[in-house]
């Protein structure tokens, strides 16, 4: 397989959109796994991403490993700790929390996974990943015990996706978080994404083709949804490639 990285900087370049299935190991099961990824192949998906924010060891590799059964999609890792780290899926997205100050999660994290990291052939994505708020709390803020980035103050946003880039991030990843009650606003991802030359990822939020297509047109590379296809089994048929 070619580096995941450099596909999407291919994508990128030829304005072709992305669109990543987010599994969460905690909601599905194994036996789930050949029926929603039969879907996801027919749709216009064009990445597995497995993670969440609490799950139990062994869970999400032997999740990965049934998903590589029944996909020839790249399957990155999203995790949210460092016990979900393993070597069956082709990349990860090496996370750093940019929009706390929790230094766990800015780095911490990070060095209690270099020793899995190291004895496997993972691609290692590094992500500035930004938590911005959706009117409720969600996971990801209460176990890292962060404030999310308040949707109005977008020159903030703005910075601290810019900082993330400064700082060698080679993605930016704006979330919404699992269950938002809203995605974020074309708005922030349109001022995000002019002052970046790294590609962006939009998630949390997006519950219709609408609101894909407006994210989209709003300069998002790569949108992923996860709750949206948990919640809503028709919502593959409307992406379905072709149409």
């Amino acid at each position: 397989m070619s580096s995941i990285y450099q596909h999407i900087l291919d994508s990128v370049s030829k304005s072709e959109k992305l669109l990543a299935v987010l599994i969460d190991p905690d909601k599905m099961q194994v036996d789930q796994v050949p029926e929603f990824m039969s879907k996801a192949n027919q749709s216009i998906a064009t990445h597995v991403f497995v993670g969440g924010s609490e799950v139990k060891e062994g869970l999400t590799e032997a999740l990965v490993v049934k998903i590589k059964k029944h996909t020839n999609l790249p399957v990155i890792l999203f995790p949210g700790d460092v016990v979900q780290v393993n070597d069956k899926a082709d990349g990860i997205l090496f996370l750093s929390l940019i929009s706390g100050r929790n230094p766990d999660y800015l780095i911490g994290k990070h060095v209690e996974a270099v020793s899995k990291l190291k004895i496997t052939n993972l691609e290692v994505l590094p992500t500035g990943y930004m938590l911005i708020e959706n009117g409720r709390q969600t996971s990801v803020e209460r176990i890292s015990q962060t404030t999310p980035i308040k949707r109005e103050a977008i020159k903030t946003i703005i910075d601290t996706a810019k900082a993330g880039e400064l700082l060698g991030m080679k993605l930016i990843y704006l979330e919404a978080g699992s269950g938002a009650t809203h995605p974020i606003e074309p708005e922030i991802i349109r001022k995000v994404k002019q002052e970046l030359c790294v590609p962006l990822i939009i998630g949390g939020g997006i519950r219709s083709k609408q609101e894909l297509e407006s994210a989209f047109n709003a300069g998002a590379d790569l949108v992923v949804i996860g709750t949206a296809f948990e919640n809503n089994n028709d919502f593959f048929n409307q992406l379905k490639t072709g149409r």
